[in-house]
C-alpha cells in the first residue's frame, strides 16, 4: 500500500498508466491499490475520475498487448524463464491453457481475477489462436470494470472511512479484551493437546 501511495504520488497521473502497465505485464505490483488510493486522491478533488480512469485502461491494455505479442513471438520459453517472477505453477499453467481453448472471452474476462492466471492471461492468449483484435476487445472490457471497481472502492472508502472509524472507535476495547480472552484460550486449549 504504501509502495503503491509513494509511486502515485511521485508520479502523478503518468503514474497510474505506468502502475497499471506493469500489473498488466504480469509483474507482482500493486495496481489494485494504486487504483483505490487514485480513487481517494479523486474525492480529495488532486485528480479527475476521468483522467484515472482513461489512463488506468490505457495502461491495462498497453501492458496487455505487449504481453500478448510476447507470447505470440516467444511463447513459452519466455514464460519458464521468468516464472519466479510471474510465479508459475506448471498445473494451473495447463488448466489454464485448457480454459483458454474452451472459452476465450470468459478467461481473459475472469481469468485475469485467478492468482496466477491472471499474471500469465495475455501471453497464453498470445500462444493461442486467438486473434489480436479479440483479444483487445476483451481485455478492453476487463480492463474498464477492473479500473472503475478499485477507483470506486477508494472512492467510496474516502467518503465513508471516518464514519466507519467513529463508529468502531467504540468498540476497540471489547474487540481488544476479546481478542486477550481468545489468545489466552487458545494457549490453554494448545497446551492441553501437547500434554494429552
Amino acid at each position: 500500500m504504501e509502495t503503491a501511495g509513494r509511486f502515485l504520488v511521485d508520479m502523478g497521473i503518468g503514474g497510474i498508466f505506468l502502475g497499471t502497465v506493469i500489473e498488466s505485464l504480469g509483474v507482482p505490483f500493486p495496481g489494485g491499490v494504486m487504483l483505490i488510493l487514485a480513487g481517494i486522491l479523486i474525492n480529495d478533488g488532486r485528480i479527475s475520475l476521468a483522467q484515472a480512469f482513461l489512463m488506468a485502461v490505457a495502461g491495462l491494455n498497453t501492458g496487455a498487448v505487449v504481453a500478448y505479442y510476447i507470447g505470440k513471438v516467444i511463447g513459452e520459453p519466455f514464460l519458464y524463464r521468468f516464472e519466479k517472477i510471474f510465479r508459475l505453477n506448471h498445473e494451473k499453467m495447463e488448466r489454464a491453457r485448457e480454459w483458454l481453448e474452451q472459452s476465450s472471452a470468459a478467461f481473459i474476462l475472469v481469468g485475469r481475477f485467478v492468482p496466477t492466471a491472471g499474471n500469465i492471461t495475455p501471453y497464453l492468449a498470445g500462444m493461442s489462436r486467438l486473434s489480436p483484435a479479440r483479444f483487445i476487445l476483451y481485455n478492453s472490457i476487463f480492463a474498464s470494470g477492473w479500473s472503475l471497481f478499485n477507483i470506486g472502492l477508494g472512492y467510496y472508502f474516502s467518503r465513508t472511512w471516518q464514519a466507519i472509524w467513529k463508529q468502531a472507535e467504540s468498540y476497540i476495547p471489547y474487540l481488544a479484551a476479546a481478542s486477550i480472552v481468545i489468545y489466552i484460550l487458545a494457549g490453554i486449549i494448545i497446551r492441553n493437546r501437547i500434554k494429552g
